[in-house]
């Protein structure tokens, strides 16, 4: 039986990369997947990658790969890298820097054979699976979706397709695929699911992994109209400034802490939701930080400070004091000065007048979309603009310190500073000057 395989899924492509690992679920996808290439009108390659994670045996798995591939007549690209030390300079469970490794090499493989879809072979136990491994880290109804279908040019066609059925199929067809030994032990906690639980729960009924997969596909859509809703909330209560604490703790648990995870950059624990939560219900200045930015309170606003990689951590600047900037290679010193008409051509000291300033200045990288009408040029430039311009390379513009407050940028170190927030002689002003660290 295979009617559970979802062609629909591959419609409308030229080119589909099959994921091929040479374990029974991926020699099944590129089968299925050659069986319906000419109704479907589109062409079939595949991709192998070597984690190096088990000898002789991951060896042996993609010689088992290239030679199917070579006698169905099929492109393949075969590639490896090492799982073992990727996980521990990135400090990741041996899991995920797998899953990440195989993904960056499938995406590359994708480009180079000019694929628009790569389809995977997870199957309705992997989908049932990953809503129970979700539901014991305490998962959202995201987590208890399991495996979404599709995500960008990604696809899943086999989520209805059971472990049962796919044997079956090869066996009835006599193809070969390769064993992989771990899937036999307990060491992970999906293979302590799969071998320990699954099992009582398929007890219980029998079609389990089906009867999960439908339950996922309707937390899946429950996920998709909350995120909508928080969509539309943080549209409609957000301005330049960013969006409205009011609004933000006034609104429902579901809305407000979806509108908090569409807002930060990275993946956010509950506890990290929690306490940028906590920054609504207050007033005045405060900060809350999180993986990957700053979610800065102000003004009744709250938004956040990306921090960009490898760029200059969102640092508070005092009203006296000194700032070491090392990941740019200057030091930030700021002071209660009165300008005298001082003219810095070099744009390395600036005068703001506490007249116009709004909330805390800050300084750190340049944020996507920034921007600033320019002192004495009566012209509004975006920042990636600025450094065109200047002929800043790309990867340099992180480490240009940007100073901003709440209403925006006020200066940017080398290269201009707002014309919002220009002084007159005489005015008592934040003096902020950058040097050299010696």
């Amino acid at each position: 039986m295979t009617e559970g395989f979802d062609f629909s899924a591959l419609s409308g492509a030229g080119r589909v990369l099959c994921a091929v690992s040479g374990g029974a679920d991926s020699v099944y996808l590129l089968h299925r997947c050659l069986e319906g290439a000419e109704a479907g009108g589109y062409a079939v390659c595949a991709a192998h990658y070597n984690h190096s994670l088990r000898g002789e045996e991951s060896d042996r798995d993609e010689r088992f790969v290239a030679d199917m591939c070579a006698a169905l007549g099929v492109e393949c690209i075969t590639g490896r890298g090492d799982v073992a030390a990727f996980a521990a300079e990135r400090r990741l469970g041996t899991e995920e820097a797998a899953r990440q490794l195989r993904y960056e090499f499938l995406s590359s493989a994708a480009d180079s054979l000019g694929a628009d879809l790569i389809a995977t072979a997870h199957n309705a136990g992997d989908n049932a699976e990953t809503l129970l491994l979700n539901l014991t880290r305490g998962s959202g109804l995201r987590g208890l979706g399991g495996i979404p279908p599709r995500r960008g040019r990604i696809v899943r066609p086999m989520l209805a397709v059971t472990r049962a059925e796919v044997e079956e199929y090869l066996s009835a067809r006599g193809i070969a695929y390769m064993e992989d030994s771990t899937n036999a032990l307990d060491d992970y906690s999906r293979n302590r699911i799969r071998h320990s639980v699954m099992p009582v729960l398929r007890g219980i009924n029998p079609r389990f992994d089906l009867a999960a997969g439908r339950a996922a596909a309707l937390m899946r859509a429950d996920e998709e109209f909350l995120e909508s809703l928080a969509r539309s909330f943080v549209e409609k209560n957000s301005d330049s400034l960013g969006l409205s604490a009011a609004a933000l703790a006034s609104a429902p648990r579901s809305v407000s802490s979806r509108a908090v995870r569409l807002l930060a950059p990275r993946a956010l624990s509950e506890a990290h939701v929690d306490a940028v939560l906590a920054l609504s219900e207050g007033t005045g200045t405060a900060f809350a930080d999180v993986p990957g930015a700053r979610f800065v309170r102000e003004n009744g606003r709250i938004r956040a400070l990306t921090e960009m990689p490898g760029g200059i951590t969102a640092r508070e600047i005092p009203m006296s004091g000194e700032i070491e900037l090392p990941e740019a290679g200057l030091v930030l010193r700021s002071s209660d000065s009165v300008y005298r008409g001082e003219i810095n051509s070099s744009l390395n000291t600036f005068f703001f007048p506490y007249s116009k300033i709004c909330g805390t200045i800050y300084c750190m990288s340049g944020q996507p979309g920034d921007a600033l009408r320019i002192a004495r040029r009566g012209c509004t430039k975006k920042l990636s603009d600025l450094f065109a311009e200047a002929r800043i390379p790309a990867l340099s513009r992180p480490l240009v310190p940007v100073l901003r407050d709440g209403e925006g940028v006020l200066a940017v170190y080398g290269l201009a500073s707002a014309e919002r927030a220009v002084p007159k002689p005489g005015e008592r002003t934040l003096k902020i000057e950058f040097a050299k660290i010696n």
